[in-house]
């Protein structure tokens, strides 16, 4: 609540731990509660060479902003755009254009999401646990032996 009433709302949050800005070679840029999971997720398996921001406002997309933040971060080699929600539901397929163009054309830029769906839910939730263990984990660059 004191973030809001006396900071205010803030269209962009960057990363909230204290990382080497120099150090950082992945983005790792989300929206709503995903990003909770790739919190803890990150501080669990020590990773210190990711950032993780969130976009609070999709749009107008907050250019200005998100520029302030990638400024800070000029060795990224690998960007992610990471939604819970199937590839062709979310923010994916608005938000692509503007990343594309706030990151350069020759940016890389990736998707992490679950695969594309007529529905929002698996309907089981030992699957939903799964697929977002994975979608996190493949967010973050964690690739784990099964």
């Amino acid at each position: 609540m004191e973030d809001l009433t006396e900071r205010g709302f803030q269209n962009v949050i960057d990363e909230i731990d204290v990382l080497d800005p120099l150090k950082v070679t992945r983005l790792v840029m989300c929206s709503g509660k995903v990003y909770y999971d790739l919190l803890e997720q990150r501080r669990k398996a020590g990773l210190d060479d990711l950032a993780l921001v969130r976009i609070e406002q999709i749009y107008p997309f907050p250019e200005a902003d998100m520029n302030v933040i990638l400024d800070r971060y000029p060795n990224i080699a690998v960007n992610v755009w990471c939604q819970e929600e199937p590839l062709n539901q979310g923010a994916w397929l608005s938000i692509q254009p503007a990343l594309r163009l706030v990151l350069g054309g020759m940016a890389r830029l990736d998707v992490v999401s679950r695969p594309a769906s007529a529905s929002p839910a698996v309907g089981s939730a030992k699957v939903h646990a799964a697929q977002q263990q994975e979608l996190v984990n493949n967010a973050l660059g964690i690739r784990v032996e099964s």
